[in-house]
């Protein structure tokens, strides 16, 4: 038997408990869909121990509920963790946890959202199916749903480990081995820092330019843009960032041609946050590689023509969206091919016939925020239009 009510999410991750979060303050009934076995898997699950926020804990907060006055300015991951399960507490979000979503599609004669999820895998039994009918459909499983490794012509045959950023821990199973990071973001970054700490021999393979800022850069940037325009910003902390680091791309680091909050607000990639990697790099405790060509064996050969030998792989190449795995009736209006919104912020959010997205804005935890407070008012307003039309709706 169907289970109805008026908003279903799918996704319990800070999207889909913010959202919940707000519809809850609102007075409308709401159930989130969540495939693993607690909220938040992505940060309690799939990230590495040295983990902490990169923004300063008032652009990372969730509506509605500050961090405490005695939380650290740069929140760490545990105590990020421990806020996120205090928000749930707080605004009573009860998310179904081990349903994965197998469909969702739109019953044109209803008007409503129809879900199909599996139940049963978390508790060791065959998958049971279970129904979910609702006015509005809130898609929160955001970028980050599933780890992405490219193609790379060798990998299958590479005689060591190969892991995903998000099945890295921390260094300790690495010492004294020679261990290559795909990637220079803040995870490879970070990733390639915390190795060289355990003794590793990390290399990062760096296939893009990057700009590379402290975190008091980050700050005080996103401080002046409420009071000047984005090019006077960029230069800014591009100067201090050059003054700080020198020219980086002798040593394989090049700048990008735009600015950091340009390139953050076009594209939504973050520029890196240096947790002191940088100062390794100079002091060639970290190598930075250019793009792989081929993998032959545990010999990896480089666009330089260089190879060398590596004991393990991590690939910090980021995530990719899995909606069009479940999402049926889209019609093509909200995503793209890739399970990306179509329309640019601020816009991005809402779709036709009661469909939204939250959290896939590329601009973090701060919107997140945003994305959950405008969905939650848009579907009080077309709620109480359904209540007027139809005063029996839930």
């Amino acid at each position: 038997m169907a289970q109805e009510t008026v908003v279903i999410i799918v996704g319990a991750g800070p999207a889909g408990i913010a959202t919940s979060a707000c519809l809850n303050l609102l007075s409308i009934p709401n159930i989130v869909l969540e495939r693993e076995d607690c909220c938040a898997s992505l940060w309690k699950k799939r990230s590495y121990d040295r983990l902490k926020l990169h923004l300063a804990k008032q652009y990372c907060q969730l509506p509605n509920f500050p961090f405490p006055c005695d939380e650290p300015t740069f929140v760490s991951k545990n105590g990020f963790i421990h806020y996120l399960d205090n928000y749930v507490s707080h605004f009573n979000v009860n998310p179904l946890y081990g349903r994965s979503v197998e469909s969702a599609s739109y019953n044109e004669a209803d008007r409503k959202w129809y879900v199909v999820a599996k139940f049963g895998v978390l508790n060791g039994v065959d998958d049971a199916e279970e129904v979910y009918v609702g006015e509005f459909l809130v898609v929160a499983t955001g970028e980050n749903s599933e780890g992405f490794v490219p193609e790379v012509d060798g990998l299958g045959d590479f005689r060591g480990k190969v892991l995903h950023s998000c099945q890295y821990e921390n260094g300790a199973k690495f010492s004294g081995k020679d261990v290559l990071v795909v990637g220079c973001g803040n995870s490879g970054m970070e990733i390639a820092y915390d190795l060289s700490n355990w003794d590793a021999r990390a290399s990062i393979c760096a296939r893009s330019p990057v700009h590379v800022l402290t975190k008091e850069m980050v700050q005080m940037g996103m401080y002046l843009l409420k009071f000047f325009a984005c090019d006077i910003v960029d230069k800014t902390v591009i100067f201090l960032s050059k003054l700080k680091y020198g020219d980086l791309s002798q040593y394989g680091l090049p700048m990008p041609k735009e600015g950091p909050f340009y390139i953050k607000g076009t594209t939504g990639r973050s520029p890196v946050i240096d947790v002191g990697t940088i100062g390794k790099i100079k002091t060639g405790q970290i190598q930075i590689m250019p793009s792989i060509t081929t993998i032959d064996g545990d010999n990896i050969e480089f666009a330089s023509g260089k190879i060398k030998r590596f004991d393990a792989i991590v690939f910090a190449t980021g995530y990719k969206s899995t909606i069009r795995k479940w999402l049926k009736d889209d019609k093509g209006d909200l995503f793209n091919e890739d399970g990306m919104p179509k329309r640019k912020v601020p816009n991005h959010w809402k779709g036709e016939k009661g469909l939204y997205c939250v959290g896939f804005a590329g601009m973090g935890l701060f919107g997140i925020s945003n994305d959950a407070q405008n969905i939650a008012k848009d579907i009080k307003h077309n709620f109480d239009l359904l209540q007027l039309i139809n005063p029996s709706i839930l």
